[in-house]
């Protein structure tokens, strides 16, 4: 293991935790809150500790490996999540710590679940603090800084492996910095369409920044207590676009600009948009009934949708008040999610596909023994290797989610809560049912269980591998 590369690149991380402080820093001077001191203070704190932890001992050896990629990853969104939480908790603004920590790693996985039953009433420096987490954590931190520090060899592809989404990722160009600034600039861009557009809807500038920034990020953190029912339906159609659009994977954008628009339309995104597009008309028509005109349950219905299987977490109505087919719908798409490579969470649409592929492979082996098949998507075939961890992902998923529903159970609350938390967190989603519903928040759970739904919401967004490996103890031996 090498000890001071990975103290190294977490000082580095840490330098750039401090950098994106800088936002609602200046959010808090703009508006004349003294809460924002305490993120000047934070600032101080993190770039004097990275800067020490990058010039103390500096590391002769650069070359990182899959487990040194691994442990980083999972370290980075530890200590981010663990400094960015500071200001919060210093300020008052969330007075438990571990409250403080809940909101913050929600809001850097782009969850959006929250302890907080009066958003309105945080100074604007937290609540764009919060907003801005997400646009950072949408994308990937340590992508974000490989475009900038010097690394050996493969070593920075071993992290991209590590914090990027779905069953196998490839470089978009030869040079992994290329490409992580390639992600960002189309990332960037998208962001600043979403906001334009709001403004011409009419919104303020600081509303508008944090309603793109949850977006962008699939995030979900509202600007108002009833996140966004309160808005206008223009605004409505805009969130509800640009959420499906965050949820396809930023590399057929790339490939759309480089006009390969067949190798853009991948099988992963047909499925995922008729899968969108068949739950909007049956949860449309399932809720006719409460609306007076069916353009208003169109729109409702798109919206929490889109909002659910894009894990952005936004809600237009309470949707534990709907039917039950529309509920049952919602949930399952907490676990289906958006496409590989996009800033949205849940296990991807590419994973189930594989599922579902290799399902009818076995099956078609069963009644022909002697008949070779094999699992292809778009044309080519898929490597056993990735297969295998689909696999894998799927056995590791279903014991964290019941090891997370048993701790959580020790609380006493009613099942239904207790199973879309834990969806909603691993899923990195944000409102479940019940108890957790949009109108509701998870701050009634004890220490322990917000402790477990921590852990959940960053292995839902590493997708599980970093974390476990992380606790195990054969990644440490040497």
């Amino acid at each position: 293991m090498n000890h001071r590369m990975i103290k190294n690149i977490l000082g580095w991380l840490l330098i750039f935790d401090g950098a994106f402080m800088t936002v609602p820093l200046i959010t808090g001077i703009v508006c004349r809150e003294r809460e924002c001191l305490w993120f000047l203070l934070t600032i101080a704190v993190c770039e004097v500790l990275g800067a020490s932890m990058i010039f103390f001992r500096k590391p002769k050896n650069k070359m990182l490996y899959a487990k040194e990629g691994y442990v980083i990853v999972a370290l980075s969104w530890i200590v981010m999540s663990l400094f960015g939480a500071v200001p919060l908790w210093l300020s008052g603004s969330i007075p438990d710590y571990v409250d403080a920590l809940f909101e913050t790693v929600s809001g850097f996985t782009t969850t959006g679940a929250s302890i907080l039953s009066d958003v309105e009433s945080l100074p604007k420096c937290m609540i764009m603090w919060r907003s801005f987490t997400h646009w950072v954590g949408g994308m990937g931190v340590l992508v974000f800084v490989m475009a900038f520090i010097p690394l050996s060899g493969g070593s920075n592809m071993h992290i991209m492996k590590a914090e990027s989404t779905g069953p196998s990722v490839s470089k978009l160009v030869p040079g992994v910095k290329t490409t992580a600034l390639a992600l960002y600039s189309i990332y960037f861009v998208m962001t600043f369409a979403q906001f334009v557009l709001h403004l011409c809807g009419g919104m303020s500038v600081f509303h508008a920044l944090n309603t793109s920034f949850s977006t962008a990020g699939t995030g979900g953190f509202g600007y108002y207590n009833d996140s966004m029912a309160s808005e206008s339906s223009y605004h409505h159609w805009v969130i509800t676009v640009f959420m499906i659009l965050f949820s396809i994977s930023f590399s057929s954008y790339y490939l759309l600009l480089k006009k390969r628009f067949k190798a853009a339309f991948t099988l992963e995104i047909r499925v995922f948009l008729m899968i969108v597009a068949v739950s909007v008309i049956v949860v449309a028509y399932n809720i006719r009934h409460i609306y007076p005109v069916w353009t208003e349950a169109l729109e409702h219905a798109a919206f929490n949708v889109s909002s659910v299987i894009s894990t952005t977490g936004f809600s237009t109505a309470d949707f534990d008040q709907w039917p039950e087919l529309s509920k049952t719908i919602l949930v399952g798409l907490m676990f289906v999610g958006a496409t590989a490579g996009s800033t949205g969470g849940g296990m991807k649409v590419s994973r189930i596909v594989i599922l579902v592929k290799g399902m009818g492979k076995e099956l078609k082996t069963m009644v022909h023994p002697n008949q070779i098949k094999k699992v292809t998507i778009d044309g080519a075939q898929v490597p056993h290797e990735v297969v295998r961890s689909v696999n894998v992902y799927m056995v590791c998923f279903v014991l964290v989610f019941a090891a997370s529903m048993l701790v959580i159970s020790f609380d006493g609350h009613e099942f239904e809560t207790n199973f879309t938390a834990v969806a909603a967190t691993i899923n990195n989603i944000g409102p479940g049912l019940h108890e957790v519903g949009p109108a509701a928040n998870f701050s009634f759970f004890s220490v322990p269980s917000k402790l477990v739904l921590i852990f959940d919401m960053i292995a839902g967004r590493l997708e599980l591998y970093p974390m476990l490996l992380l606790m195990s103890p054969a990644t440490w031996k040497k």
